[in-house]
């Protein structure tokens, strides 16, 4: 009788143990949980709070695209001496502009035209005007709406990348950034319209990863010469 009574009482504490470390285990814990609580792991929620913050000003979608299209893409292309001509490597950073712009037709972007600082200024921004209209009209010859985009002139003398009297291939470029909304657009990507956006990724997300490489070769060449007169850069 003695010895049934502690074989009881350990089979007790046995399963008493086994009750208290049980909801500790993601699967026996399941007889513990509420029904499918392991499958929600608290994310559920969080496109209504991103459309939320969206609407209520607690989120800048056109700041966030910036940062994503800056990322995602080489926004810079560069130019030869005194030339507003789109060479191999410019064109293949165009393509991979376009296709991200064509992803995003709530969207308009800006392209700056840069120059270095050989010649005047007058020239110059001649000539940064017809870097970017270089690089609208190709992309436009890509499908994207000439309405989506604006050239921008910006003096290399104002906001160069290396600082130098001379000539520098890394100061002749243009750079394109998301500038804001298209006005059939405005305010309407979250009224009911997020999922075509949720679709685009999804398709984008099957293709494969650019073999863009980046800056290299001539672009980190050294060049001589500072030039002069009305000659431009």
């Amino acid at each position: 009788m003695i010895r049934l009574l502690i074989t009881g009482i350990s089979a007790s504490a046995v399963l008493a143990g086994c009750s208290s470390l049980a909801p500790n285990d993601p699967v026996k814990g399941q007889f513990y949980r509420s029904a499918g609580s392991l499958v929600d792991t608290g994310d559920f929620g969080n496109a209504t709070m991103n459309n939320h913050q969206y609407l209520t000003g607690q989120k800048r979608y056109t700041y966030d695209m910036a940062q994503r299209f800056a990322s995602e893409v080489m926004t810079t292309v560069n130019f030869g001496f005194n030339s507003a001509a789109l060479d191999a490597g410019a064109r293949d950073t165009l393509r991979e502009q376009a296709h991200f712009i064509k992803q995003f037709p709530e969207l308009t972007f800006r392209v700056y035209g840069h120059t270095d600082k050989v010649g005047g200024n007058a020239y110059n921004k001649r000539l940064g005007l017809r870097r970017a209209q270089a690089v609208v009209h190709y992309l436009t010859s890509h499908g994207i709406s000439r309405s989506r985009l604006e050239a921008v002139v910006s003096f290399g003398e104002t906001q160069p990348l290396i600082v130098t009297e001379g000539k520098e291939r890394r100061n002749r470029r243009t750079v394109t950034e998301v500038s804001g909304w298209v006005d059939a657009h405005e305010g309407q990507l979250l009224d009911g319209k997020y999922a075509a956006v949720i679709y685009r990724e999804y398709v984008r997300s099957a293709q494969p990863a650019t073999v863009l490489t980046g800056i290299s070769g001539q672009d980190f060449a050294v060049e001589t010469g500072i030039g002069g007169g009305g000659g431009g850069e």
